[in-house]
């Protein structure tokens, strides 16, 4: 799993590239938390069209960053996601509380 982040125009743009599993959940929530405490940003923009999948532990791990992110209002957008990862927002219902945005 890999993650990078740049912040620009007051946005924080993250990321995710490899397996969102059980295995690097631990990893990916321990940095996204890292970095959204880090920074000032009035919305984060995931990019997940290099996330080849994504199983229900990565799920859990987006739902808490958005729990998270919730409590400050800063929304959480979903770019480019991967057939995979758009299929597992789509059937979860995902999209409903994380945008997807073009």
């Amino acid at each position: 799993m890999k993650i990078e982040h740049k912040l620009l125009n007051e946005t924080l743009y993250i990321g995710l590239s490899g397996e969102l599993d059980n295995h690097a959940a631990d990893y990916v929530r321990r940095n996204l938390d890292t970095l959204f405490e880090a920074s000032v940003m009035e919305r984060i923009v995931v990019e997940m069209s290099e996330l080849t999948f994504m199983d229900s532990t990565g799920i859990g791990v987006m739902i808490g960053r958005f729990k998270k992110m919730k409590q400050r209002n800063i929304p959480i957008f979903i770019a480019h996601p991967s057939r995979q990862a758009d299929k597992i927002f789509s059937l979860s219902g995902l999209y409903d509380i994380m945008p997807k945005i073009v």
